[in-house]
């Protein structure tokens, strides 16, 4: 079994990789995310994320991707941490980290068989629907409901008693 550093990989090494796999015949899932602050949320995600297909890459976002969408004092962990903390997961088999605002790119780039999201999206509010279907990728929604998120966990510790 590969370590966690192991398997985060950039975008050319990840599509040599990819395309290895494909020609085995095995069921590419991507899913992505920011994962600040790791939870169990993020876990029953990827747990369903992988559970689509044989083979789970998850894009995480950079950085300078994560302001933008969550706001000025995020991300709490930098990019190498979130990413080493997703490739630690059993499920996870690859670790992709980029820069764009969505993964429209990285689908067409890698074309994987399915598009992995959360519950927090439905089949019509799917940002990369248009590529996806437009590429032949099916779009799943999985995990858990939408109970948990690293702004409430973030809200519960700073309301926590200081002792």
């Amino acid at each position: 079994m590969r370590q966690a550093h192991e398997k985060i990989v950039s975008r050319e090494n990840l599509r040599t990789l990819l395309a290895a796999t494909m020609q085995r015949g095995q069921r590419i899932v991507l899913a992505n995310g920011v994962f600040d602050t790791l939870h169990v949320g993020h876990a029953r995600y990827l747990a369903g994320a992988k559970a689509e297909g044989d083979l789970l890459v998850v894009a995480v976002n950079s950085d300078s991707s994560v302001r933008p969408l969550k706001g000025p004092n995020r991300p709490i962990l930098d990019q190498q941490a979130r990413a080493l903390l997703v490739a630690a997961l059993r499920d996870v088999d690859y670790v992709v980290i980029f820069p764009e605002p969505n993964v429209e790119r990285l689908l067409e780039e890698l074309r994987p068989d399915v598009h992995a999201k959360g519950t927090d999206y439905t089949a019509d509010s799917v940002p990369e629907r248009a590529a996806a279907a437009r590429l032949g990728i099916r779009v799943a929604i999985v995990g858990d409901p939408k109970a948990h998120s690293t702004r409430s966990l973030l809200d519960a510790i700073r309301k926590a008693p200081h002792v």
